[in-house]
């Protein structure tokens, strides 16, 4: 799981700096897109599996998706200067 946030982090990092977006809104949307991004991926290996690993899949997507919204409150309560690189991958990192 760890793995997944660090990666989706880093993707949503790089997509702000692309997108050239200033705002720590933009910045949290980013961040919940991933999550949500990756909770459909596990979602579609659900639907090709069945008993309780399909469940623990879901579990894990409901959980990825929770985890999203819950980053994307945290970085636009933070104020962060989602235009300064560092300062947007640090927020990321500690919520």
């Amino acid at each position: 799981m760890k793995k997944i946030s660090f990666a989706l982090v880093g993707a949503a990092s790089l997509a702000l700096a692309a997108c050239g977006g200033s705002g720590d809104d933009s910045l949290g949307e980013n961040v919940q897109e991933n999550y949500e991004a990756a909770s459909e991926n596990l979602e579609a290996q659900a639907a090709n599996t069945s008993g309780t690993t399909a469940a623990t899949l879901e579990n894990q997507a409901d959980a990825l998706e929770t985890e999203g919204e819950r980053k994307e409150e945290a970085i636009d309560d933070a104020d962060v200067n989602a235009a300064n690189p560092v300062e947007a991958n640090a927020a990321v990192n500690a919520m």
